[in-house]
């Protein structure tokens, strides 16, 4: 282990260079969303935003695996290292599925869902609130808690147009179009899932850090 390496670790660089990576996933999966949010609206058709998502999801993955190296040389980690790695690895989760919520609109044939707007937006909003928490780890961990509780609530709205969305799907007759409809409605339902594990793994890491 060189000179710098312990400096930055005595000195507490290294925990906002470990938060930075983090936020750079987080980012990503933000990014993610937009283009998930461009399909719904009709601004980008399922296979441009397709496209576009391969290189955010390069950019996710990238971050992940330098996060994954610097955590194997950390001396000290602002939450467990297991707890960071498992966050880390549920904001993957996220962006894995916004990335399977695009490529299936356009294995599907179909267009993109304005009435999703509003529980995409509920994703982008929980992303950009687990981002300020990451923010607040290294020095500011009071504001964390703050944080994944309104993060917490957005995913409960994705949870929320979900059922409500399936309810109204399953008052019509049954045909193709309804069957992909609910393929994409769970697809969507799971990002909200995902989200809610990420909100799980920071708040259980900031509850033992308590401790």
């Amino acid at each position: 282990m060189t000179l710098r390496r312990i400096v930055d670790d005595l000195t507490g660089r290294s925990h906002h260079q470990l938060t930075d990576l983090i936020a750079s996933q987080l980012d990503a999966a933000i990014e993610g969303v937009g283009l998930a949010s461009a399909m719904a609206d009709g601004t980008l058709t399922p296979a441009e935003a397709r496209g576009a998502m391969v290189e955010v999801e390069h950019r996710g993955d990238t971050g992940r695996a330098r996060l994954v190296a610097e955590l194997a040389v950390a001396l000290t980690t602002p939450i467990d290292r297991e707890d960071l790695y498992r966050f880390s690895r549920c904001v993957d989760d996220v962006l894995d599925n916004l990335r399977d919520l695009v490529r299936e609109t356009d294995l599907y044939g179909a267009e993109g869902e304005p009435a999703d707007l509003p529980a995409l937006a509920g994703v982008a909003e929980g992303l950009a609130a687990l981002r300020g928490a990451v923010r607040g780890l290294a020095d500011r961990p009071g504001e964390v808690d703050a944080a994944t509780s309104a993060a917490r609530k957005s995913a409960g709205q994705v949870r929320r147009h979900y059922q409500l969305a399936m309810a109204e799907l399953l008052r019509q007759d049954v045909g193709s179009d309804t069957l992909t409809r609910r393929e994409l409605l769970r697809r969507l339902d799971v990002v909200g899932l995902r989200l809610g594990e990420s909100v799980a793994a920071l708040s259980d890491a900031m509850l033992k850090r308590s401790h």
